[in-house]
């Protein structure tokens, strides 16, 4: 099988939580369609053009967290829209909360996202971004979007671009194993936690992620998934059944898991 893996990293991010457009809080890990959206910005596709092209049949992704993060609230200052004429700025400006992800320590370190995708029932689709990755189209001359971490100024970039020439596909049932993605939460019967006192219990998160949108430029959303992950740089050590990729060899071996098992939320 073909998986291809790619970092994401830069000094800020925020992924909004979809219950609402004035929300303060942020994913700590990009959603499944936050992905789609960065995947679809370096291949130059339109805004709302590639739901269906990147839906969870067509394209397997999958997302390890390399750093350290932290999250926390800072005071934005937005303008006052009450109505369609306060864009100018008549109504003044108003402090808005937002939750910003940084890495644990803010002056070395960025926050950073491996991402790996694998062909789904359409392989064109995956066939597409190999290409584009390989050949460098998304910099240069021939980018058309920017890449970001969330809002457009929240800048980002990509680098260690690979393609795994190991990677094995294995069912499990019920190992304990040490995961180095964030794992389908319907699959994990036990957590094994580390006795050091300073990661016990909190550098792990579990979150309903959107997964797709529907395909009618709404933005409304298809499925979710429910997910397990760690917030610092280590793998998650749990007891798994499902299917996994084993990619790598020796002590590059990584195990993850795509983000495969959604549940309808629409219609």
């Amino acid at each position: 099988m073909q998986v291809l893996s790619f970092d994401i990293s830069g000094k800020f991010a925020h992924f909004r939580k979809f219950h609402g457009n004035n929300t303060a809080f942020s994913y700590s890990i990009p959603p499944r369609t936050t992905i789609a959206g960065m995947i679809a910005a370096l291949l130059g596709r339109e805004k709302d053009s590639y739901y269906l092209d990147f839906a969870n049949d067509n394209l397997k992704v999958g997302i390890r967290v390399l750093s350290d993060l932290r999250k926390s609230f800072h005071r934005l200052n937005y303008l006052k829209i009450e109505g369609t004429d306060d864009f100018r700025g008549k109504k003044g400006r108003v402090q808005t909360p937002f939750e910003i992800v940084t890495a644990r320590d803010l002056n070395k370190d960025l926050v950073r996202y491996r991402i790996f995708i694998a062909a789904g029932e359409n392989p064109d689709v995956f066939d597409e971004i190999k290409e584009a990755l390989s050949d460098n189209h998304f910099s240069g001359p021939n980018q058309r979007f920017s890449l970001s971490l969330g809002p457009a100024n929240l800048v980002g970039f990509i680098d260690n671009i690979k393609e795994w020439s190991h990677a094995d596909k294995i069912d499990v049932q019920n190992e304990l194993l040490e995961m180095h993605s964030a794992c389908n939460s319907e699959q994990i019967s036990q957590i094994d936690y580390p006795d050091d006192a300073e990661f016990k219990f909190n550098f792990i998160e579990e979150e309903l992620l959107p997964a797709d949108f529907i395909d009618n430029n709404n933005r409304e959303l298809k499925r979710m998934n429910r997910v397990l992950f760690t917030t610092r740089n280590m793998p998650l050590r749990v007891r798994i059944s499902g299917t996994i990729y084993q990619l790598g060899e020796g002590s590059e071996i990584q195990r993850i898991q795509f983000m495969e098992y959604a549940g309808m939320v629409a219609q």
